[in-house]
This record gives C-alpha cells, sequence and structure tokens, in this order.
C-alpha cells in the first residue's frame, strides 16, 4: 500500500475519532443539562419538606410549653378530682331513682297506648341503666385526664350565675344540647305518630335530661339544662317534620351550629 493512502487512511481514522468524541461530550453536556434542574427542584422539595416537619416539631413544643406553664397545681388538681368524685357519687344516686321512674312512665304510655312514644321510652331506659352500669364500674385514670389540671378558658352565664370552664368542659356543654336535641326530635316524632298534643315538658326525657351524661366536666344541672334546651329545640322540628333548628348529617341529628353557639353563648377568658 502507498503511503499517500496509509496517510489518508491514518487522518480518516483519527478525525472519526475526534468527531466520535465531540458527541460523546456533546451528549454528556446536554444529558447534565437536563438533569441538573430536576436536581436542584428535588434538593428544593426535600428542603421544605424538612422545613415543614421543623416548624410542625417547634409548634408542638410551644403548644406543650404554653400548656405546662398554664396547668393547674397539683393542690388544685387534686381538689377538682376530689369534687368530681363526690359529684359523680350523687348522680349515680340519682340516675338509679330516675330508672324507677321511667319505668313507671313507660307503664303508663302503654296504658294510653302511646305506642311510639313507649317504643321511645324503652330505649331511653335501656340508655339510663347502661349509664348507671357504667358509672359503677368505674376505674377512671383522674391523674391522667387534662381535664383536671387545665385551667378555665370559656366563661358562660346560665340563669344569673356566671361559671367558667376549660375547653373539655365546654365540649360536654356542646354535647348535652346536641344530645337533647336528638332525643327532642326523637319524642316529637313520636308523639306526632301516637297523635298525640304537643307536649315536649310532660316528656320524662325531657324532665330526666340526663340521657348521654357520664358525670363528668361539667355540673349534672348544667348538663341538665343545656340538654333541655336542645330537647325543646329538637322537640318541635320533630313534632312538625322540619329542621328549623338543627341538621341530620350522616344520620347523626344536631343543632345548626348558630343555635347552638346562642344558647351556650360562651366567651373566652381574656
Amino acid at each position: 500500500m502507498k503511503t499517500s493512502t496509509l496517510t489518508r487512511l491514518g487522518l480518516t481514522v483519527a478525525m472519526s475519532a475526534a468527531l466520535a468524541a465531540m458527541s460523546f461530550a456533546s451528549h454528556a453536556q446536554h444529558g447534565a443539562d437536563v438533569s441538573a434542574p430536576h436536581k436542584a427542584e428535588a434538593q428544593q422539595d426535600k428542603k421544605d419538606k424538612q422545613d415543614k416537619q421543623e416548624q410542625k416539631a417547634e409548634k408542638k413544643e410551644a403548644k406543650e410549653h404554653q400548656q405546662q406553664q398554664h396547668r393547674l397545681s397539683q393542690q388544685q388538681q387534686q381538689e377538682r378530682i376530689r369534687q368530681q368524685k363526690q359529684l359523680l357519687a350523687e348522680y349515680n344516686q340519682r340516675i338509679a331513682a330516675q330508672q324507677a321512674i321511667a319505668l313507671r312512665n313507660a307503664q303508663q304510655l302503654e296504658q294510653q297506648k302511646r305506642l311510639a312514644h313507649y317504643r321511645y321510652q324503652q330505649a331511653y331506659y335501656e340508655q339510663l341503666r347502661q349509664q348507671q352500669a357504667r358509672l359503677e364500674n368505674d376505674r377512671y385514670d383522674y391523674d391522667n385526664d387534662p381535664f383536671y389540671y387545665t385551667p378555665p378558658t370559656y366563661q358562660y352565664r346560665r340563669g344569673d350565675n356566671d361559671y367558667q370552664t376549660n375547653e373539655y368542659g365546654a365540649d360536654q356543654l356542646r354535647r348535652a344540647s346536641n344530645t337533647g336535641y336528638q332525643k327532642g326530635y326523637e319524642a316529637g316524632r313520636a308523639d306526632k305518630q301516637d297523635d298525640w298534643r304537643f307536649d315536649y315538658r310532660q316528656s320524662f326525657a325531657y324532665q330526666d335530661a340526663n340521657y348521654g351524661f357520664d358525670g363528668r366536666y361539667v355540673r349534672q344541672d348544667d348538663y341538665n339544662h343545656y340538654f333541655r334546651e336542645g330537647f325543646q329545640r329538637g322537640y318541635e322540628d320533630g313534632y312538625y317534620g322540619r329542621r328549623t333548628y338543627g341538621t341530620n348529617t350522616s344520620g347523626s341529628d344536631s343543632l345548626l351550629g348558630t343555635v347552638l353557639n346562642t344558647i351556650l353563648n360562651l366567651k373566652p377568658l381574656q
């Protein structure tokens, strides 16, 4: 083979290698250009998640610190527990007596042939029986219940007196009102089915007003009062087949938020 031919062949091979190297470098650079924004975005997402987790942990720590600062003293906590146990014993006696009254009331309803209200009354009585059974087997851990060491955060007025409670007591008052509405609605509907006159005050449930009360967080007369407030409105809605004061969500009756707020009128303590 001539020298010129070999020279040309060598040049061709060298040029091809150079072009291949340039092409590889170009592809590598392009890949780097494409992946760089994705890497930066992934790193930013990771940083954002870490920041959120840190903020969440800081908020939790701040809340726990605030609760610890405003926690009642051990002496105040024990006094509140002592009062609760005394009230619970009184409530247990009261609910036992109410069961006997409920039975007599059911017999009267049966004699009056008010079958719908009779069935309603029987269900109400069964609930009272279960409530008393739970009270008699009480093994409650008072020391670890935050109600007993959390100071008051709300004020409410009943009659001529002002009272204070914390968020746990406030929830109990809301529960009393909503439970009253639910049982009132059922009672009103039962009287309508029995073609009975409108008279919520004669219903044993209204007179008793202990349905759903576990004896904790608020006084019994407070629970009774707000239960009756809800019951009266529920009875009217149930008797006339409407929803003026409440609503039904997923099969559960409860007061409208505006109505509930008007009944309770809870005011945050400054």
